[in-house]
């Protein structure tokens, strides 16, 4: 790597920098995938989120709606690679995870994770955990869902999941946020 290649890393980080702490000061948290995208989720679905960002599990509540009252973990993933962060000892009644492209969980040499939303899922955290133990898959981070959970799961942009349908204002926010 040349002094020139370090010279532009340098200054790329100082301009990242800049536009984190603009999106930190709007969500009130530092900018990470995981409290982008619980925020994200808390403004497009109405959730109301924990005060704290270290509650176990939980990161919220539906505050209307079909799941209202109901208990949220969100994720955001920025390439859907088939795993799911999974808790055992306290658990949410949904998970609802907003993930970038499909990607195998492959190499990531010479690729990117770029910040966007590509689909949403909506997992009912009982009956996922039981079809994981029935598969005897290990519990915990990057449980490995299969594709046909997924696909029974998604909620945006298809509705295969009717549980939480997508209002077309709710679907609109969430295309705000796609690759272009």
């Amino acid at each position: 790597m040349s002094d020139v290649d370090v010279e532009k890393i340098a200054m790329l980080l100082r301009e990242r920098n800049g536009i984190d702490a603009k999106i930190a000061a709007i969500i009130q948290r530092p900018l990470t995938a995981g409290h982008l995208g619980e925020w994200i989720v808390a403004q497009v679905f109405g959730i109301a989120l924990e005060t704290s960002a270290v509650a176990s599990a939980v990161d919220g509540r539906f505050t209307s709606g079909p799941l209202r009252g109901r208990t949220v973990n969100a994720k955001w993933y920025l390439k859907r690679e088939g795993l799911l962060d999974v808790t055992v000892r306290t658990q949410p009644d949904y998970y609802l995870v907003l993930t970038g492209p499909v990607s195998p969980a492959a190499s990531s040499r010479g690729g990117t994770r770029p910040w966007c939303i590509e689909s949403v899922y909506l997992f009912d955290a009982e009956q996922l955990l039981a079809e994981l133990r029935t598969r005897g898959v290990r519990i915990g981070v990057a449980s490995s869902v299969r594709a046909a959970q997924w696909a029974a799961a998604e909620i945006y942009p298809s509705a295969n999941n009717p549980i939480l349908p997508v209002s077309p204002e709710q679907a609109e926010l969430l295309r705000l946020f796609a690759l272009r």
